[in-house]
């Protein structure tokens, strides 16, 4: 569990704010977004990704102490791709199932003659 960055008391993973001191944990109300917060020497964008390569649009820019999108550049970013399920042969070929399907009853049909 981790702990308040004002009162050091323990909180929930998903706590939206502190329970003892009342300090905003996390953006906007929703326990998903984390909302980053900067020391008060240096402003969190001197740190960031994003402002290194000039894509922030953040209007608090360069001097911002709080961000929700913040990516410290000394942090590799990992995503992941997807995994793409393979499906069955039969599924990824439906004109050919049909056709085999339509040449079993023609076969059928002609052998009961």
């Amino acid at each position: 569990m981790p702990s308040c960055p004002r009162c050091q008391q323990r909180v929930r993973d998903d706590a939206v704010s502190c329970p003892h001191c009342g300090y905003q944990l996390k953006a906007f109300g929703h326990p998903g977004i984390p909302l980053h917060r900067a020391n008060p020497e240096e402003p969190l964008c001197l740190t960031c990704t994003y402002h290194l390569d000039d894509s922030c649009n953040f209007p608090k820019r360069p001097h911002a102490q709080t961000c929700t999108l913040y990516q410290n550049i000394n942090e590799p970013i990992l995503t992941t791709p997807p995994r793409r399920k393979l499906a069955p042969w039969y599924r990824r070929h439906p004109v050919l199932v049909g056709f085999l399907v339509l040449l079993g009853i023609s076969l059928l049909l002609a052998l009961m003659r």
